[in-house]
């Protein structure tokens, strides 16, 4: 099959201007304009606002191209446009070919009789999307909960580019994905669905080629291979069946391997071939398990057989300019999410559908995928072409994604739910809602997929939307208590949910990645620069609300930085701690979220190009396959007077367990008062079972905290063959209140192998989340952010990225240290 690809020589301008500039495809015109120097760079300071004008600008690209006669003598040339943003027309030598209004749909238009040998013109002209948005005004009006302008539910096109309380506005257009001529003859494949049965020791495949011209009796060649070794083959009519003995199954980050096999399908003619279709699969059954259960009904992900706590973050665009997300962009982003102990990803109904370098990935690195629909925190139209726009995207979607073996769910939409009295509250907008998330996504799922679970939205509640939208018995939950509400930490220990997908709380970004696009002398959350890259509107508040429950007030940006992401690592960990605790009655945690699209203050863990926050690396901790984990029961708060009570004496240690076998290990613990007296120290040996939550040992202190006054903190640790499996510290009061010692902590490089290097960390007192940092250079640590306990060395192994320099000398001289006392005067 003769391809062509129509990636060079395009150019651009506004539309009717006389002046064209260079493009590049695939990519966007706020690239684009960025790239010819004809506007500042978007993500800097305040420059986001002055260029709101792009969004109410129509746009044209053209190019030129040859056509061979080998190409024009097929019987079918056609312009494949994997994915166009968003109101295309496209015209080719002076013909219009067609119109699009659906960012979410590859596009295939017959060309073949509008080509010529020799030179050929392309042009696509994008209107503007704030035109369409008002002309559908008058059909369908909502006030969407996070877009400032309004409207954007109107069109088919990336929800949060119209701002979000993370990103920013930049509402651009462009060919977005790649774009090409394909030229073939008789017939071609157009997708092949794959079914999986599994039985003990053999897995048959069903593989059912999909052809562009229906023809039951094609002749179609299967050949199944691993590692690039045959496994299995067939050759016939109609749905082939494949049969693996013993075979190699995939499953999540954590639980085993994720082998990928590779399925070839070949349509043939006589002894030639068609066409040839190749994918990745993994061999594999994903259930969502929903039973009755003595809590009501269960929300578990059953992974062959076997019952997964998903263990992950929501991810949002990589990039607000989603073209900018190369294949190594994506592999950062993800193996951080794999280095953290996570298994499952949920893709937020307010994006896109990830480019395929994101599910190879998936595929690749075994996290699990949880799938929106592109629906989010929006009423949507029902009137009959919107519907139309729904039902193409669907039966493109979903078979595009359907045989991946990361794909664990798919969702209807983000949050809707949660606006239950808006959706019932004329019968046109109940239609519409049901329509879309109870007839058309779900009937495209059965169709196209057959195999993967759907569910309506989230959160959804099973007994209904109108009987409210978190149901601690069932169904799966978004929880903002802690956040918005402001509610105290402990609140999640207060809940009991089946499966949490969205909490989380915000943190600053790294002065690093402040620098940005903040000057240091304009690093003050108040200012303009920071303001415009702070998108909730009450989240400097609520950030310095929190924060100075747990912290004395900071120095300096610096250090107002670092204790958000402290307080930002302590809440998800409280409320994470608790999830995994309360399994088998708890069986999912999915915070918010991972990522960033650019540089903000956001609830991410991952800042924008992939710097780990104090949260990424709790969560390597708090998601460690072997937890031990303080539940601590009472509180400390301010009473009459503004004199605290406190209640805080107990703590009860368990230990979690999702390995794959059975463990030995042993539970220690040491109190010492803030001179670093050791004061009480025991031990237990544990056996540690997989799925199982365990209470292992309550201790209580009242008496030494009668006695010592609450100067006091505790360290515990699970221990396994003389290695750290897992530890935290527990205080007894708010750490503000502890006068902790001051001593500088020593590092040396202790040993150095091709691009990593080790170092040791210590210290004569104990150091409360001792943050490293390598100036200039751009690296992964085994840990930071951690305590280091009196005369207890702790190793760190530090990854460079390449071409950075890992050498002892360099390391040394770029070091430097903080732990929590550096934070204030």
């Amino acid at each position: 099959m003769p391809i062509l690809p129509l990636h060079d020589g395009w150019r651009f301008r506004r539309r009717n201007s006389a002046e064209f500039h260079p493009a590049q495809v695939p990519g966007c015109v706020h690239t684009d304009l960025r790239r010819n120097s004809l506007i500042p760079d978007p993500f800097r300071g305040s420059n986001e606002l002055g260029l709101q004008w792009i969004e109410e600008t129509d746009w044209e690209y053209s190019t030129t191209f040859d056509v061979s006669a080998e190409l024009l003598a097929c019987d079918n040339v056609e312009l494949v446009a994997d994915g166009l943003d968003t109101l295309a027309t496209i015209t080719l030598n002076k013909y219009e070919v067609a119109r699009t209004e659906n960012m979410f749909v590859g596009y295939r238009f017959a060309v073949r009789e509008r080509l010529r040998a020799g030179g050929n013109e392309l042009k696509i002209a994008f209107a503007n999307p704030m035109n369409y948005i008002r002309a559908r005004l008058p059909i369908h009006q909502f006030a969407e909960w996070n877009d400032p302008v309004g409207g954007s539910s109107n069109i088919r096109k990336e929800q949060c580019s119209f701002g979000w309380d993370w990103g920013p506005r930049f509402a651009t257009c462009g060919i977005y994905k790649p774009i090409a001529l394909h030229a073939w003859n008789t017939n071609r494949i157009a997708q092949v669905r794959v079914r999986q049965q599994h039985q003990e020791g053999r897995v048959t495949l069903a593989v059912q080629p999909q052809l562009a011209h229906e023809d039951s009796t094609a002749r179609v060649r299967c050949r199944l291979s691993l590692n690039g070794q045959a496994v299995a083959q067939a050759e016939g009519s109609g749905t082939l069946e494949l049969t693996v003995e013993n075979p190699q199954l995939w499953w999540p980050n954590g639980l085993g391997a994720q082998p990928l096999y590779t399925l070839e399908t070949e349509l043939l003619q006589g002894d030639a071939v068609l066409d040839r279709h190749q994918q990745r699969i993994g061999l594999r059954t994903i259930v969502l398990d929903r039973h009755a259960d003595e809590w009501g009904e269960s929300f578990q992900f059953v992974v062959n057989g076997r019952a997964v706590f998903a263990k992950g973050a929501n991810w949002i665009p990589n990039h607000s300019f989603v073209t900018e997300v190369s294949r190594a962009d994506y592999e950062n982003v993800l193996t951080s999410a794999v280095e953290a102990n996570m298994n499952m990803l949920r893709v937020w109904g307010g994006g896109i559908y990830e480019m395929d370098d994101f599910y190879d990935l998936c595929d690749e690195l075994g996290l699990m995928v949880w799938q929106d629909f592109m629906f989010a925190c929006s009423l949507y139209p029902g009137d009959e072409p919107f519907l139309a726009l729904v039902q193409q995207e669907a039966a493109y979607q979903v078979p595009r994604l359907a045989n991946r073996a990361c794909l664990a769910l798919w969702c209807g939409n983000n949050e809707i739910e949660q606006m239950a009295g808006e959706i019932t509250s004329t019968p046109e907008r109940k239609a519409a809602y049901e329509t879309v998330f109870y007839d058309i996504l779900p009937a495209a799922v059965a169709e196209h997929d057959g195999v993967t679970p759907y569910w309506p939205s989230s959160p959804h509640n099973p007994d209904g939307y109108e009987a409210g939208h978190n149901n601690e018995c069932a169904g799966d939950c978004h929880f903002w208590d802690v956040w918005h509400a402001r509610h105290p930490v402990k609140r999640y220990e207060e809940m009991n949910f089946r499966f949490c997908s969205e909490f989380g709380m915000q943190s600053y970004s790294s002065p690093t990645v402040a620098a940005t696009f903040c000057p240091p002398e304009e690093m003050n959350v108040f200012g303009p620069a920071m303001e415009n890259h702070q998108k909730n509107p009450a989240g400097n508040q609520i950030i310095f609300d929190y924060v100075s429950r747990l912290y004395r007030y900071p120095k300096d940006y610096a250090s107002l930085a670092y204790l958000s992401q402290l307080n930002q690592a302590h809440c998800m960990k409280v409320g994470i701690e608790h999830f995994r605790r309360s399994m088998p009655r708890t069986m999912g945690a999915l915070y918010w979220q991972l990522n960033d699209c650019w540089p903000v203050f956001s609830w991410s863990s991952l800042e924008f190009g992939g710097r780990w926050k104090a949260l990424h690396y709790e969560a390597r901790r708090f998601f460690a396959p072997s937890l031990i984990s303080a539940h601590v029961p009472g509180d400390e708060k301010a009473g009459k007077g503004n004199y605290l009570v406190n209640t805080i004496h107990e703590v009860n240690i368990y230990t979690v367990y999702d390995g794959s076998e059975p463990q030995n290990a042993t539970v220690k613990w040491a109190l010492f008062n803030t001179d670093d007296e050791m004061l009480e120290e025991g031990s237990k040996d544990v056996s540690l079972h997989p799925g199982e939550s365990s209470k292992q040992q309550t201790l209580d202190f009242a008496a030494v905290i009668e006695q010592c006054g609450r100067r006091l903190y505790l360290r515990l640790w699970l221990e396994a063959n003389g290695a750290v499996l897992s530890q935290q510290t527990v205080f007894f009061t708010a750490p503000r209140f502890l006068d902790l010692r001051r001593a500088p902590v020593q590092s040396k490089v202790v040993s150095q192998h091709e691009g990593t290097v080790e170092i040791e960390f210590s210290s004569p007192v104990f150091q409360h989340r001792v943050e490293f940092d390598i100036k200039g250079a751009d690296y992964r640590a085994s840990d930071n952010f951690f305590d280091l306990y009196p005369n207890v060395p702790h190793r760190v192994v530090v990854r460079a990225a390449p071409g950075n320099d890992a050498s002892d000398v360099e390391i040394s001289k770029r070091l430097s240290t903080r732990s929590l006392v550096d934070s204030y005067e």
